[in-house]
């Protein structure tokens, strides 16, 4: 199946029309026909190589929604025609503990989970391909539902941006009535909060962005604590119970901390490229867990689209046409998006002149891999 996207050639290269070929659905795989892809913070990060693991051509995109046009032998969870979704993993041993636990990415088999693009999270020449393209094929065990209520284009944050920060407050154990400070309010801080007004909590909004105070506070934030402002800062002080911090790069977590009351949490999902300057004192004297937390598992995806659905729960996007990316890009560094882009997959079926300029590309490798179930074509 002849397939057409944008990808990046090198380290931080603008993202070009390409076209290569996915092989048909195997046993266990569902082919999908691609209606919409969300644009994520990690994109930038994988294509400048950010946390060195890219493989290039690196074609991103893992907030996926489509529609299923072809299923493989066995295929039970899925028919031809159905509304579906693909997040941030395509396979993984489904043998391991984690696996087991509905933790698969956290896989500790051989090769690791294996993400919709980029391939393995330890890079063994395996490229993936992921949904900046027109089609997709994955084993079923690694699609999502799209619930009735929830449009294909407003789904696919949630695929990423939802489970990202959800996970953590059901895993660390966000109750009713607590406090929890959301840390960067952009695409998964402006979920985070709707998800946290959701479960009961009271979110609270940690920003470094004064002109955002009047939005966060719309999308549910019952305070905003401006966190340039100092004097708001201590004043604060130990009246949280728990913080996510959604924020994607290196920054002084220390006003952070400072925060949260004894015996709790602060938990980073956005950073990945480490903290310098960290004190430890106040962790030490208030017993101050700094943990971190991935995506989250296939069932817990779920479970987020389901609540999303179940309670009007909806990022705010920006549909964009493919050919946008790269400026799309730019406003996401300037953070001029309110607050998540989402790709229209069909103008680029439409954009001939893309499709006639694509450069081929290789196809995903496919194969067995010792202990783990066949390779999906991501």
């Amino acid at each position: 199946m002849k397939v057409h996207g944008y990808a990046a050639q090198e380290k931080g290269a603008h993202l070009t029309p390409v076209t290569f070929d996915r092989v048909d659905p195997r046993p266990g795989e569902i082919a999908i026909d691609i209606t919409h892809c969300g644009v994520c913070h990690s994109d930038i990060h994988q294509v400048n190589d950010d946390w060195g693991n890219s493989l290039y051509p690196c074609l991103p995109g893992h907030e996926i929604t489509g529609t299923v046009t072809a299923v493989g032998e066995g295929v039970e969870k899925f028919a031809v025609g159905d509304r579906v979704g693909v997040g941030c993993m395509v396979n993984s041993c489904q043998e391991c503990d984690p696996c087991h636990k509905g933790d698969e990415q956290y896989c500790i088999g051989p090769k690791s989970a294996t993400l919709t693009y980029n391939g393995p999270k330890i890079p063994d020449g395996t490229n993936t391909y992921g949904g900046y393209s027109t089609g997709i094929v994955v084993r079923e065990e690694f699609v999502l539902r799209i619930p009735d209520a929830l449009s294909n284009e407003v789904a696919a944050p949630i695929l990423c941006a939802g489970i990202t920060t959800y996970q953590p407050m059901k895993h660390f154990g966000l109750e009713k009535g607590m406090s929890i400070g959301i840390a960067g309010i952009g695409g998964l801080g402006h979920m985070a909060i709707q998800l946290a007004k959701a479960l009961g909590a009271h979110p609270v909004a940690l920003t470094n962005s004064p002109e955002k105070m009047d939005k966060v506070r719309e999308l549910g934030a019952d305070y905003v604590i401006d966190m340039t402002d100092e004097k708001v800062v201590e004043d604060a002080a130990q009246s949280l119970d728990m913080i996510i911090s959604t924020i994607p790069y290196p920054h002084d977590l220390n006003p952070y901390v400072s925060l949260l009351k004894p015996d709790t949490k602060l938990i980073v999902v956005g950073n990945l490229m480490g903290f310098d300057g960290l004190q430890t004192g106040p962790m030490v004297m208030n017993r101050i867990t700094v943990a971190g937390s991935l995506i989250g598992g296939i069932a817990d995806t779920q479970e987020v689209l389901d609540l999303c659905a179940k309670h009007g729960i909806a990022p705010e996007i920006e549909v964009i046409a493919m050919k946008d990316i790269n400026d799309a890009f730019d406003r996401m560094k300037g953070e001029d998006v309110r607050f998540r882009h989402v790709i229209d997959m069909a103008s680029l079926k439409k954009d001939e002149e893309a499709r006639s300029s694509a450069k081929e590309i290789d196809a995903p490798e496919r194969g067995e891999v010792t202990g783990r179930k066949e390779l999906a074509d991501a």
